[in-house]
């Protein structure tokens, strides 16, 4: 079974995996934005009963801020340039090494300020049911709140498109954020 990859920088977090009631019409190319329908079953990602029911467990690494070559370009003004590692978006990344963090410590706060950030994954696997719900055919909603900034990738990639709302990148002092997963879910995905 693959599972789909969650990742996001940020510092503390609320989340929860939400199936609408009725299924979003498959569209091409896929819709970036999130229904907005009430929710037939909602998992909280936040407790350990909810990561049990999507096979997960939540995973965390600070980021630091490096010093960098510039990118090359035709002034070389600047010699240098700022990054941050690791780059943990990807879906291939490699997170084994990192710390386990229970659900329900989700909220704690971490870093000391400033300019801080942090990465926490998980993958999540969509069950046949919740419940007697049956979760093929219904689209998955990720609702997250983050503290400042931070952007949610999806299986590797990170969900914008150009003069589009991007969803993916979160802006705002804990404001509720909804991000697509899925449009139709197969379960085991």
């Amino acid at each position: 079974m693959s599972g789909i990859r969650q990742s996001f920088a940020a510092w503390a977090l609320a989340a929860s995996v939400v199936f609408p009631a009725t299924a979003a019409a498959q569209t091409s190319p896929a819709s970036q934005i999130a229904p907005v329908l009430p929710a037939a079953q909602t998992i909280n990602l936040m407790t350990s009963e909810g990561m049990a029911l999507l096979d997960a467990q939540w995973r965390n690494m600070d980021a630091r801020i490096v010093e960098v070559p510039a990118m090359e370009r035709e002034v070389d003004t600047w010699p240098t340039a700022y990054d941050i590692d690791p780059h943990a978006g990807g879906s291939d990344y490699d997170d084994s090494h990192w710390s386990v963090i229970e659900a329900e410590a989700l909220a704690e706060r971490r870093g000391g300020g400033r300019i801080f950030f942090t990465w926490y994954r998980t993958t999540i696997t969509i069950p046949e049911t919740i419940g007697d719900f049956q979760t093929a055919g219904s689209a998955v909603v990720l609702d997250l709140t983050v503290d400042d900034y931070g952007e949610v990738w999806v299986n590797g990639e990170l969900p914008r498109a150009a003069g589009r709302p991007s969803p993916g990148t979160i802006q705002g002092f804990n404001v509720p954020n909804r991000i697509l997963l899925s449009e139709v879910a197969t379960p085991g995905e």
